[in-house]
């Protein structure tokens, strides 16, 4: 806490000074601009004279006649300059607006305080589970987890409400813990790999192929880790790893499946390309 109002403290001094050092420029470059428009043309009509465009009479008068813009336009637009009560009554001004915000949390504010609103809807969502959508489900899931950090199920709920959510990398995470308390989890193993794949562009990383390996030393009817590890083979072209992985899958898919039909099409094209 002491580090916060310290901190407070440092940014409040940062933005007064911030504001006078603008203040401060924004006049300098006023003047810097005026004096060189005013230079600029006392200095052509100098070279007018050189030149032998204007005699001495009618240099003599536009001279006069430009001192007099001159001054004119310098006291139009007099630069603002701040002077020492200006910078006190800034910084003074600042200092209350600090002050008075700092006092306002005093007053309503509490570091770490929860998001009062969205627990509201999340002890809503508890309530009424069959009409909520995975985002929902997921929030209500990771309350559970949070008040119960050992409730296996409660992980594989989050899990699942997570991969739905399209947070591949939070499902990831909660089957993980699940898998801590219980690894021998086939269907989380599973899980696992499967959001590691979304995770990685659909792609079947090292990791992934890891997870679909446990699945299915677990429970060799796990037929999605099976898809998986087929895919994966077929990228190395390993043929042999394919027909293995994909034939239980097959067996199991209606001949008129679009998913059979499928997989049936892209075994008859590996084995062509051998």
């Amino acid at each position: 806490m002491t580090v916060f109002w310290i901190m407070t403290a440092l940014v409040t001094a940062l933005a007064g000074l911030l504001v006078l050092a603008g203040a401060r420029r924004g006049a300098d470059e006023g003047e810097h601009v005026a004096g060189m428009a005013a230079a600029a043309e006392l200095a052509e009509l100098d070279r007018l004279k050189a030149r032998g465009l204007l005699d001495e009479a009618g240099w003599t008068a536009a001279r006069a006649e430009a001192g007099r813009r001159i001054l004119s336009a310098e006291r139009e637009t007099l630069p603002v300059r701040a002077g020492p009560r200006d910078r006190f009554l800034v910084l003074a001004g600042i200092g209350v607006t600090a002050a008075a915000t700092l006092g306002v949390y005093a007053l309503y504010g509490a570091p770490g305080l929860p998001d009062q609103a969205y627990e509201r809807r999340v002890d809503e969502w508890t309530n009424d589970l069959d009409t909520l959508e995975a985002p929902q489900i997921a929030a209500v899931a990771a309350r559970i987890v949070r008040e119960r950090p050992d409730d296996h199920e409660a992980l594989t709920m989050l899990g699942a409400a997570r991969f739905e959510a399209g947070d591949p990398i939070g499902a990831a995470s909660a089957f993980r813990r699940a898998l801590v308390l219980q690894p021998d989890d086939a269907q989380s193993w599973a899980r696992l790999g499967e959001s590691l794949v979304r995770a990685n562009g659909g792609k079947v990383g090292g990791d992934a192929e890891a997870a679909f390996v446990q699945a299915l030393r677990r429970d060799p009817g796990q037929l999605g880790a099976r898809y998986f590890l087929g895919e994966a083979a077929m990228v190395r072209g390993d043929r042999a790893t394919v027909r293995a992985m994909w034939a239980p899958l097959l067996a199991t898919l209606d001949p008129s499946d679009p998913r059979r039909i499928d997989l049936e099409r892209r075994l008859v094209t590996m084995e062509a390309g051998a």
